[in-house]
């Protein structure tokens, strides 16, 4: 992480519109430190969405693996052709 990515509590509060512009800009996150201590990580809305979107899908991922592994699954020919039955009235 670049030196300049952490900031103390006192450069946020100073500089809370220019933090927001440049998180913006760089889309890259910013450690605040409080007393020398890492205690926030702030990041723009658009790469926090990303994120979000991102552990979505590794969730469904996830657990995918889990019915693969304790045998829920079903063949993808029976289940297109329930699906197709299911639409033709079949």
């Amino acid at each position: 992480m670049l030196q300049d990515a952490i900031k103390p509590i006192s450069y946020l509060k100073a500089n809370a519109a220019q933090v927001l512009a440049d998180l913006e800009e760089r889309r890259e996150p910013l450690v605040i430190t409080q007393n020398g201590e890492a205690r926030a990580v702030l990041q723009d809305v658009a790469s926090f969405e990303e994120t979000q979107q991102t552990l979505a899908l590794l969730k469904i991922l996830a657990l995918g693996t889990q019915d693969v592994e304790a045998g829920r699954v079903k063949p993808a020919a029976q289940v297109l052709a329930r699906l197709r039955a299911k639409h033709t009235g079949g």
